[in-house]
């Protein structure tokens, strides 16, 4: 008998012991009202498989029966924590099963468990298999992979997308929930095949979508209104090139946002 085998054999008697009733020693409620489960384990797996849990079950009394005080997860779905659990148990998971935004819900509830080696597995997984669909959601990878420091291998992979190829992914995303440190990277993009005059609608599109408040007509604003967007785009402002204008292009689409820009800009580009 193979290495292999006899770990396959050891997998599943830890996996036969998780669906035991008889022994468990420690409850975990998962999720939030009005979906929350309930999961049986082992305190001594658990304490040796996650530090994070370890530090839960460390400041954790038993009870007279001598079953652990239960512990809560409430930021985990209870089916996401249920994949997490027989992984934990059996060392393994199959990835095929699953759709692409749970493998990503599986990695974030991963780092909450400080389950290193998933983690790392999961975000090689995801950029070796799950391309097309990581391009086609970029903005929903983006914001997760710069959530934890521990998802180093896909900052790294976003960061050099949006270089490689900065048109696909401005196209892509939807303006209004985009973080500002990706639109700043994408603008400031030498390689973004884009005209001047239409990076400065999308940031104005991208500004009005953070004050929806705000009307999409100027004319209408009163002074807060430009203080409010000139505080929202401050930071975009000045990757605009502006000098590339046409004197039309800034007539009819800078012009009537003047008060947002800095004055001596403005005096400069007037």
């Amino acid at each position: 008998m193979d290495d292999n085998k006899l770990l396959q054999k050891l997998s599943q008697n830890l996996l036969e012991i998780l669906d035991d009733d008889e022994y468990y020693d420690i409850k975990i409620e998962v999720g939030n009202d009005p979906y929350v489960k309930v999961f049986r384990a082992h305190m001594v797996i658990l304490n040796y498989r996650s530090t994070y849990l370890r530090r839960i079950l460390s400041s954790s009394k038993k009870n007279d029966d001598e079953t652990l005080v239960q512990i809560r997860l409430p930021n985990i779905l209870p089916e996401i924590f249920q994949i997490i659990l027989r992984y934990i148990y059996g060392g393994k998971i199959s990835l095929e099963d699953y759709d692409t935004l749970d493998i990503v819900k599986i990695l974030i509830a991963a780092s909450e468990l400080n389950l290193h080696e998933l983690i790392t597995y999961l975000q090689s997984f995801l950029i070796k298999n799950k391309v097309n669909w990581m391009g086609q959601n970029f903005n929903l990878v983006y914001q997760t992979s710069f959530e934890n420091d521990s998802f180093s291998v896909l900052q790294k992979y976003c960061t050099d997308l949006v270089s490689k190829d900065p048109d696909k992914i401005f196209k892509s995303l939807d303006l209004s929930s985009v973080p500002e440190n990706l639109l700043i990277s994408l603008i400031q993009n030498d390689n973004l095949q884009m005209s001047e005059i239409q990076v400065w609608k999308n940031v104005l599109k991208w500004g009005l979508a953070q004050n929806p408040e705000l009307s999409s007509n100027p004319s209408n604003y009163s002074k807060d209104d430009f203080n409010t967007l000139k505080n929202t785009l401050q930071q975009c402002i000045p990757f605009i090139r502006f000098y590339n204008f046409t004197s039309k292009e800034f007539s009819d689409n800078v012009l009537p946002y003047k008060e947002v820009l800095p004055e001596e800009l403005f005096m400069d580009l007037l």
